[in-house]
């Protein structure tokens, strides 16, 4: 199984358009020990043929074009090799990539009911991708449940990461869902391979560890260095946790008994471990950590 990085930024990307925070204008200005990065998007394939999009990133079609097994490919005039397409979420930094693709491509793609109908029901942009019958298809998927993705031999599990539906989704459609299939990670395995992705985890549940400690690779919130990093930097009221992540400086210890290769993906702009000369970069690799960057690959 092929894991590519085609992005690993949380929205907005890193440098972020309209920030000047000491990371961006850093980097912009080459002062910064560091590399930009498109907002978060993983392909994965069994074949190097047929591929299989976690979410469709706001950066996506830019990332299928620097990645060429994405591309299309004759003798039809009109095809893409992406599968389908796997959401962890409605938002819009995991969604709003699938209008990119609304050019009368047959889509395929999976969702807990929750999200399907937060994008569905609620935003009627979404409906350039029912312009023609069955241009898109909708699989639901629920936390707990195993499924495979097409008829690729990759098989997938989805575990519930907690509630917290997007900001712009409407309060009676958010009271009628089950707040379950508001956030998604993933098992995803083939073979004798297994990844874990958690793009956004507001905890770390010791639920997963039965899981996580069978895995060869771990993918996991990096959005946020520290629980107060938007709050001292007077951008945001609001603490890591409540927008849906685990501080790292948390996570570092909570999954130190997990032996896999883990990985850090969706990592803010404001984030110090971006800045690989600081004392908090030293802390993710001494705790053995990676920090997923655009053009990764992981071979299993």
């Amino acid at each position: 199984m092929h894991v590519r990085v085609l992005g690993a930024a949380a929205g907005g990307a890193f440098p972020q358009w309209n920030c000047s925070c000491s990371n961006c204008t850093r980097l912009r200005q080459d002062r910064l020990h560091g590399r930009p990065r498109s907002q978060a998007q993983l392909a994965i394939s069994a074949d190097e043929s047929d591929w299989f999009l976690l979410n469709a990133s706001p950066d996506l079609r830019c990332q299928i074009e620097s990645f060429p097994p994405l591309h299309s490919r004759g003798p039809q005039l009109r095809h893409s090799p992406i599968g389908a397409i796997l959401l962890s979420s409605a938002e819009l930094d995991a969604a709003l990539g699938l209008l990119l693709l609304r050019e009368f491509q047959r889509l395929y793609i999976y969702a807990t009911r929750a999200v399907r109908h937060i994008l569905v029901c609620d935003n009627s942009v979404f409906q350039a991708l029912r312009r023609e019958p069955d241009q898109t298809q909708w699989i639901d998927i629920s936390p707990g449940t195993r499924f495979q993705l097409g008829r690729s031999g990759i098989h997938c599990c989805a575990i519930s990461a907690g509630p917290g539906f997007p900001g712009f989704a409407p309060g009676h459609r958010i009271r009628s869902l089950d707040p379950l299939e508001a956030v998604l990670g993933f098992i995803v395995e083939h073979n004798a391979g297994r990844v874990a992705i958690f793009t956004a985890a507001p905890r770390v549940d010791p639920d997963w560890f039965e899981e996580l400690e069978t895995c060869d690779v771990v993918f996991f919130d990096g959005t946020f260095w520290s629980d107060d990093e938007l709050i001292r930097l007077s951008i945001s009221a609001k603490t890591a946790r409540q927008m849906g992540h685990h501080p790292v400086q948390d996570s570092l210890p909570a999954l130190a008994r997990i032996k896999a290769r883990k990985i850090l993906i969706h990592i803010n702009n404001t984030n110090p471990i971006l800045d690989e000369d600081s004392e908090e970069y030293r802390q993710v690799r001494d705790a053995g950590w990676e920090l997923a960057v655009d053009g990764m690959d992981v071979m299993l």
